[in-house]
């Protein structure tokens, strides 16, 4: 019976381990991406941006055309609406979305 416990205690901690490492690993990705968005605003492929804005602002809530539309905690700007365009987003709503992020993070204490 020990040896059990032992065993599932083992599994347990190592299942827990892989899943944090992940949630760094995909957060550290995250983090590079800003840092290649603010570098380049041009040379951003929309499911980049996709990715970060579903990161930072959950599902979005419309998705069905070639927008997508983030609800933020705010009214009015900066606003959080990317376009796809062949594959691309806008350099100035990637420049809007870090805006929005700036200012989540300030509005949460979490301003680095």
């Amino acid at each position: 019976m020990l040896l059990g416990c032992i065993f599932l205690y083992e599994k347990m901690f190592s299942l827990d381990f892989d899943i944090n490492s992940s949630i760094i690993f995909y957060m550290k990705s995250i983090s590079e991406k800003l840092k290649q968005f603010k570098n380049n605003s041009k040379d951003v492929t929309f499911s980049e941006l996709c990715k970060v804005c579903d990161f930072y602002f959950g599902d979005p809530r419309q998705s069905g055309s070639s927008h997508r539309v983030y609800k933020t905690p705010w009214r009015g700007n900066p606003r959080v609406n990317i376009q796809n365009s062949k594959g691309k987003a806008k350099s100035y709503q990637v420049r809007q979305v870090l805006k929005a992020i700036e200012r989540m993070e300030v509005e949460s204490g979490n301003k680095k």
